[in-house]
Parts: structure tokens; C-alpha cells; sequence
């Protein structure tokens, strides 16, 4: 790469010299001439005379100041320099785009036939030329013309407050937001649509008209989306006081999208995954994924908008707080057991995976060269783990105070997360000092417990330690403060009153040192312990069980998290085993107690099924490999089979009695429903290792009445290798390949394929007329699916796996770096495996790294991972 990208640092952030309080923005819509013409009003703020404006792909044709042609300017290719500015003017800078060449999906795009934008991060320097950062916030007057019989609708922000007719078929229409804004919330939308409406009362009385746009003909896949945007606006008024603030609310479900959606303000643009459901084309999943992403881009409007980020390493000020209040969201609507324990497994997967990788960094991030990488799992899942600790220490009196206080400072600003945790710490009275660390410290901290009962004394010690491991951006760690949540249990199922210099303490314990001891009195037998329950910090937790204790959680803890924790904790100490046996060309086993265990979890008359689904699925060989170093993925997969099939034969009578008793004649989405059919394809999953899985697996599809259904048998016949998958996957493919978004599960299935010729089989799939390496949805669902989901495969020692991910991300890399840049992760990780991996990835990265054209965004990573 000739010309390096150069890194940003937080610590050199300054203010803008100037700022723009008004934008007025008109679209001229072409597909591939679009006139854009920005009128602004600017003030100095600083002392230099010299305005830079960022911009790049667009061609600059005019330029203004107080209405006079200005020449004093120079433009490279990504700043427009205008020198010589008085304190306060008026600029008018009119560009040409060409929205049909834009494959990077980011400023003004083609999606199908529709236009649309895609501006965070920094994607309105596509458009025009603008201070394009979060601390500038402006109010946006715009108006949309376009060709009115292929573009009925012309969407912006905010309120439409005008319209009209013009020659030559075309129209226009004004829109208004009154709420200040960064560039990067700015959303246009125009097209050909169907729409669903509906409208919501706030708890002041307002009226708010509610306004999903589809593609045609997918009207009747909307419905579930407006009843969860309904249920979050309804439950963001309930549970924090947040009510919203606009006249009208739109959701418009496009196809071509690299993010899941985008919270632009009053017009939220989704992928439509994201939308579009109904039992025929979306799986359980899919309506609880949709549940949470709408809820998450609803509650940004106060989370994000109306008090936006400083600047873009305070991403998490963002991100993490609204993953938080959407998690919360769906655990109050639906179950906080199953939630918590899938948010976990996300953390202790590929977010841990991340903290241990090259590309390691903390929540707010120090360091930036390409914006778009640090749209992380730190940022968002990490980071709301950071939230959930601050509402642990607080307790929810405590924390609704802390946001109704930040929402008083902060509301219309760009604020920074110090602002966020100050708010709490005024509002509480809580010293935050010491747990600001979680903020600026990368890695993951390994947590080692180790207890001793004192039986004259009575007493019980509980001893911690902390550390965490060096990273590439951080040598040296400091001690952070870790809320650990804690239960004693009497061997006859009691709960141990927890006294500490003869005082009563709650359940969690304030872990601040590298090492600290807490004694529980008037402990009258030894206890069995219950540790990090809720999953209370994101750290590695060491703290050797006995078996019959772990039993006794699975089976007696009031927790419902912890008695999930505890047969994990099980199934990780024969995972290891069988691992190593398998390393070591031994026999591997696992005790009929394990096995009694789960079978007793299974035929449990007070769990409820969804719960007892979780339970009995298995940690995914992605976390497992998490746990080595270096990483045998052939050994993790055939313990993890082993494992399945040992339950499988042990409870077959009991999981097919299970399944059968659970068939449902009607698809219904309640939470209930829901949880039955977890359990039913969790037994089914396990059978079809058995004797009976052909015929079993065949029926179901045969029968299925919904796409739950359908897919867990297809999901089952692709992981176990049945006879019957070859058939299921032509019979599904000729159903559906009308329509891609049910063909990214069908697309998921060939990536996820363990079969040796798996890589063969994808390279085939990649000329079905339903793939599109420049849809992200299909190459997420095929490619990324083969790179980070089927690691035998893609990590096979011939380097075949490496070697098409390269072809793969130097295609992307020209067309849309942004997916490209989240594909390469696995590879950034080569350093977990043996020498034989590590080389031939080396030589990949190697090929990668020598493009002249590499992208900021993969440049970035690959470098990191090469230094490391």
C-alpha cells in the first residue's frame, strides 16, 4: 500500500474550529448523476480562517459563500480547504454523486431499486462536503426530488412539513428535524414501497403516526415489526421515564445494508432481517432477533440522538448503553433466564475471542484508523456488560436516577462516557473512581477462587484473585473494581445468610484488589458456593468444583443463570478431558453421574422448557476453543461430538418421549410457544445422532407448519450428516429461491457444512442465482459462515480454507471493505494454532497486506495481526 493510513489517538481530541448550527439539503435523484446542494450556516468557534471539510467519491460543482461564487479553496481527495472565512457566513457547496457505482453501501447508495443512505460513521462525506464528526450538531432542513412513478416516497428526518409537483413526472418533498444532530444520523430514503401504518399515544398525549415501508409484495411480513416497536415504545415510557419526540416514527426494510439497522433520527433504516417475518419465512429466532434490533434502534433515539458521542472513540457511551436497555427490554418481555444466558454465551464466544485477539481493545478505544472496526463485540456486547455492572452496584433505584440525571445534562449534546459515569456517581453517591478502569483497559480478567471452611470457627473464606493477561496495545494491566455476585448454600438446598464483621451483606461483593479475602460468619457446615451468579463482570472465572456440588446447583440453585452456569461448568471439565484423551489417542467417557445430571434437567416438571433447552445445548466449539492455546480444532469437534452422542444414547427414550409430547398443532410466537420448540429441536438435535435421526429429521420436515421447524430439521440433517440432508437442501432451494433473506438460511447451512467437501460444495454454491457477493446478507450467510462457523473446515491443515479467504477478501476489499473487514477476523487470530496454521495463514496475510489498493479498513487489522 503506498500511501499508510495514519492513526487517531483520543487523547489529541479538540474542539472544531468551527461549527454548523443549519443545514438546508436538497437531493436532485439520479441513478447515477445526483445533484446534491448543501446550504449551511457556519461560525467560527476557534482562530483559524481556514474551514476543512471532509469528502471523497464526489465531484465538487460549486461553491458559495453568502451567496458569492468563492475561489479560495483547495480539494484533495478526501478535504475540501476553504481559507480566508469571515466569523459567521452562509455556505453553499453543490455536489454530483453517482448513487448506482456506490457498492460500498456507505452516503447515498442503490438498494435494489430504491435510493438510500447509510452514514454512521462516517458515510456523509460520500455526499457532501461536511464536518463530518459527532460533536458538530446541526438542524436539518431537507428536501427530496426525484422521478415520482419509480420513487413515490421521498423519506428524511423528522417531520415532512411540504411537497409538490414539478415537470417532467418528477416531485418533491420537504422535511424538517427540530432536534440538532450530527451528520452521521442523517437518513434519505426514496422509492417504491408498501406500507404499513399504525399509531402510538405517548404518556403526554401525543399523537405519533408509525410508518413501516417494505418491497412490494411483503406487506404481511411487517406486522410483528410494528407490534415490537409499539411494545418499545411503550416500555421505554414505562421503565425509564423516556417518551418520544417527533410526529411521525419510520422504519423502511432494505436489502443491500452492511449493518443490522441504523438509528437515524425519526427515519430508521434496517436491514431486512431485521423487519421481515411471518411464520412461513422466519424462525423463532428471527422474530425474537427482530423484537431486539427494533427495540435497540427505538430506544437510540434518547441514547444516541437526542445526547449523542463527543466523539467516535466514545462509541460505547452509545452502543453499550442501548444494548444494555434493549437486553433488558427483551428479558422484561420475555424470559431473563434464556436471555442473560444468550447474552453471556456471546461474551464468553467471540467477544472473549476478541479481547484475546491482535485486534484487542477497550470499550472506548484509544486508537483508531479505520472508524469501522471498532463496531466490535467490546463496544456493544462488552460494553453493555460495563452498563449491567454499574446497575449491579447501583441497583435499579440507584441507576434510573444516574440516567434521569445524564439525560438532564447531557440532552441535545455530544457527551463523553466520563459524562455518563459522573451522572451515576452524583446520582447514587456511589464512588465510581477505581471501576472507571473497565472503560480504557482491554483483555479479558482471569478471576481464581479458592474457599476454605473453618468448622470451629465457623467460618467460611473466600479468597479472590484478579489479572489480566498483557495485549498487544496494553503490556501492563491495573486492578479493577469487579461486582462479584455470590450465594451460600447449605447441603440441604438453604441459603446461607452471608454476614461479614457480624453485618449483613447483599449478594455482591466489592472486589477491588488483586487479591482479597471475605470471611462469612455464623457458617454453621461447609457451604456449597454459588459464584458470579448473573454472570455479574465479564471476566474468565477459575474456581475448581466438586461434580456433586455442581449437581447440587444445576438442581437447587434459586437462580436460574446459576443453575444453567453450573452444568457449563460440568460439561467444560469433560470437554477438557475428553480433549485431552482424544489428543492423546485415549478412550474418552463421561460419568453416568453427568449423564444422570442432565436427564434429571430434562425430566424436570418445574424448568420451564425454554430454560431446560438451554441447559442441554452445548457450549459451541468456538467458546471451547477459547479455553486452549494453541487451539486443536479436529480435537474440539470430536469431543464435542463424542459428548452429544454419549447423551443422545444414554436419554434417547426420555428425549423422544420429550420430543413427541411437545409437537404443536398451531404456530404461535408467544414466549411459551417459543420456549416448546426450543426444547422439541434441542431433543431432535441430539436424536439425530441416533438410529432413529433419518427417519425422525425426514418427518419433521415433511410435517413442519412453520420455518422453526423446517430449519432445525434441516439443521439437524446438515450437523449429524444424515442421508436425508442432500434432499432436504434441493427440495428447500427450489421453494425459496424467490426470495434471498430465506435463502441466507438455507446459504448458512452450506457454510456451516461439516462435510469434507464442504469448501467444494461453497465454492459451487457461490453461482446460485440467488448469491450476490455484493449482497452482505448472502455473503455473510454463505462466506462468513464458512470463516467463523465451521472451523475443521476452514482451518483444514492443507490451507485450502485460508486460501480462499484470501481470494475472497481481495475481491471485497475493491467492493465493499466494510464486509470484508468483518470477515477477516478469524484469520487475525492465527497465533491460537499450531506452527503448520499459523505459516499458512502468515502467508495469507502476507498476500493481503501487499495489495496496492488495501482498504483503511482491512489494512488496520491485518497489520495489527501481523505485528503481533
Amino acid at each position: 500500500m503506498t500511501n499508510q493510513p495514519q492513526a487517531k489517538y483520543r487523547k489529541d481530541y479538540t474542539a472544531p474550529e468551527f461549527t454548523i448550527t443549519d443545514i438546508d439539503l436538497t437531493f436532485d435523484l439520479y441513478d447515477e448523476e445526483t445533484k446534491v446542494t448543501a446550504v449551511s450556516k457556519v461560525l467560527k468557534q476557534g482562530n483559524s480562517t481556514t474551514l476543512t471539510l471532509e469528502g471523497e467519491h464526489m465531484a465538487l460543482a460549486g461553491l458559495q459563500i453568502n451567496g458569492e461564487d468563492w475561489s479560495d479553496y483547495e480539494v484533495t481527495s478526501t478535504q475540501l480547504h476553504i481559507h480566508q472565512l469571515p466569523n459567521e457566513f452562509e455556505l453553499t457547496v453543490v455536489t454530483d454523486i453517482n448513487p448506482s457505482a456506490n457498492t460500498a453501501l456507505e452516503g447515498l447508495y442503490k438498494s435494489g431499486g430504491a435510493f438510500c443512505t447509510q452514514c454512521e460513521a462516517e458515510g456523509f462525506r460520500r455526499i457532501t462536503y461536511f464536518l463530518d464528526r459527532p460533536d458538530v450538531l446541526a438542524k436539518y432542513t431537507t428536501t427530496v426530488i426525484a422521478d415520482k412513478a419509480a420513487n413515490p416516497f421521498l423519506l428524511s428526518n423528522g417531520n415532512r412539513i411540504d411537497e409538490g409537483e414539478l415537470e417532467n413526472g418528477r416531485h418533491w418533498v420537504k422535511w424538517s428535524d427540530p432536534h440538532p444532530k450530527p451528520s452521521y444520523l442523517f437518513a434519505l430514503v426514496a422509492g417504491q414501497f408498501d406500507v404499513l401504518r399504525d399509531k402510538f399515544v405517548t404518556k403526554s398525549g401525543r399523537n405519533v403516526e408509525l410508518e413501516i415501508y417494505v418491497d412490494q409484495g411483503n406487506l404481511d411480513r411487517a406486522p410483528h415489526a410494528m407490534t415490537s416497536l409499539i411494545n418499545a415504545m411503550k416500555w421505554d415510557e414505562e421503565r425509564f421515564g423516556l417518551e418520544y419526540d417527533l410526529d411521525i416514527y419510520m422504519i423502511v426494510a432494505v436489502d443491500f445494508f452492511n449493518m443490522g439497522a441504523m438509528e437515524n433520527k425519526g427515519l430508521n433504516i434496517f436491514n431486512s432481517k431485521y423487519v421481515l417475518a411471518n411464520d412461513q419465512t422466519a424462525t423463532d429466532t428471527d422474530y425474537l432477533g427482530i423484537e431486539a434490533v427494533i427495540g435497540h434502534e427505538y430506544f437510540h433515539n434518547w441514547t444516541g440522538n437526542r445526547i449523542t458521542c463527543r466523539d467516535w472513540f466514545q462509541l460505547s457511551l452509545k452502543e453499550g448503553l442501548t444494548v444494555f436497555r434493549d437486553q433488558e427490554f427483551s428479558s422484561d418481555l420475555g424470559s431473563r433466564a434464556v436471555n442473560r444466558i444468550n447474552n453471556v454465551r456471546i461474551i464468553r464466544g467471540p467477544q472473549f475471542a476478541e479481547d484475546a485477539s491482535p485486534m484487542s481493545h477497550p470499550i472506548r478505544p484509544d486508537k483508531v484508523i479505520e472508524m469501522n472496526n471498532f463496531y466490535t463485540l467490546t463496544v456493544y456486547e462488552k460494553g453493555s456488560e460495563v452498563i449491567r455492572m454499574i446497575h449491579t452496584l447501583l441497583g435499579e433505584e440507584g441507576f434510573q436516577k444516574g440516567m434521569k440525571l445524564y439525560v438532564e445534562r447531557h440532552d441535545g449534546t455530544a457527551a463523553t462516557c466520563d459524562d455518563f459515569v459522573a451522572a451515576m456517581e452524583d446520582a447514587s453517591g456511589v464512588d465510581l473512581t477505581q471501576f472507571r478502569l473497565w472503560y480504557s483497559q482491554s483483555g479479558t480478567p482471569v478471576v481464581t477462587a479458592n474457599t476454605a471452611y473453618d468448622a470451629a470457627a465457623k467460618t467460611f473464606t473466600l479468597t479472590l484473585s484478579q489479572k489480566t493477561e498483557p495485549t498487544l496495545d496494553q503490556p501492563n494491566k491495573q486492578v479493577l473494581h469487579i461486582p462479584m455476585n455470590v450465594e451460600l448454600y447449605s447441603p440441604d438446598g438453604e441459603v446461607i445468610p452471608m454476614i461479614i464483621e457480624g453485618k449483613a451483606v447483599g449478594n455482591v461483593l466489592d472486589f477491588t484488589q488483586d487479591t482479597q479475602q471475605f470471611v462469612f460468619e455464623n457458617v454453621e457446615q461447609e457451604p456449597i458456593l454459588s459464584l458470579l451468579r448473573e454472570f455479574s463482570a465479564p471476566v474468565k472465572l477459575g474456581y475448581h468444583s466438586k461434580d456433586e456440588d455442581l449437581v447440587f446447583l444445576m438442581n437447587q440453585a434459586q437462580n436460574e443463570f446459576a443453575r444453567w452456569d453450573a452444568g457449563q461448568t460440568l460439561l467444560a471439565k469433560y470437554l477438557r478431558q475428553n480433549i485431552a484423551a482424544c489428543q492423546a489417542n485415549d478412550e474418552m467417557a463421561l460419568p453416568q453421574s453427568v449423564l444422570d445430571a442432565f436427564k434429571g434437567i430434562l425430566l424436570s416438571e418445574s424448568l420451564e422448557p425454554a430454560f431446560i433447552a438451554e441447559m442441554l445445548t452445548l457450549p459451541s466449539q468456538n467458546e471451547v476453543a477459547g479455553w486452549f492455546k494453541p487451539v486443536d480444532v479436529d480435537a474440539i469437534a470430536k469431543a464435542l461430538g463424542f459428548i452429544k452422542r454419549t447423551i443422545a444414547a444414554e436419554l434417547v427414550d426420555e428425549l423422544t418421549a420429550m420430543y413427541h409430547s411437545l409437537k404443536q398443532d398451531k404456530y404461535s410466537i408467544e414466549h411459551a410457544a417459543i420456549g416448546q420448540r426450543a426444547l422439541r429441536n434441542v431433543c431432535l438435535s441430539y436424536l439425530a445422532v441416533t438410529d432413529e435421526g433419518e427417519s425422525l429429521v425426514s418427518a419433521q420436515y415433511e410435517s413442519a407448519n412453520n420455518m422453526t421447524d423446517t430449519m432445525a430439521a434441516m439443521s439437524a440433517a446438515n450437523q449429524a450428516q444424515l442421508g436425508c440432508r442432500e434432499s432436504l437442501m434441493k427440495d428447500f432451494s427450489d421453494k425459496w429461491s424467490h426470495d434471498g433473506l430465506v435463502m441466507d438460511k438455507w446459504f448458512m447451512l452450506q457454510g456451516t457444512n461439516p462435510a469434507d467437501n464442504a469448501l467444494d460444495v461453497i465454492k459451487q454454491t457461490m453461482s446460485h442465482p440467488t448469491f450476490s457477493l455484493k449482497n452482505p446478507n448472502r455473503t455473510r450467510s454463505l462466506i462468513g459462515a464458512f470463516f467463523a462457523q465451521n472451523p475443521v473446515n476452514f482451518h483444514a491443515i492443507d490451507g485450502s480454507g485460508y486460501q480462499f479467504a484470501s481470494e475472497i477478501l481481495v475481491t471485497l476489499n475493491e467492493s465493499n471493505p466494510q464486509v470484508a473487514s468483518r470477515l477477516i477476523d478469524p484469520l487475525l487470530k492465527y497465533r491460537q494454532y499450531d506452527d503448520t496454521r499459523q505459516n499458512l495463514i502468515r502467508v495469507e496475510l502476507e498476500k493481503l497486506a501487499g495489495l496496492d489498493n488495501l482498504a483503511k479498513d482491512l489494512y488496520e487489522k491485518i497489520n495489527k495481526a501481523l505485528e503481533a
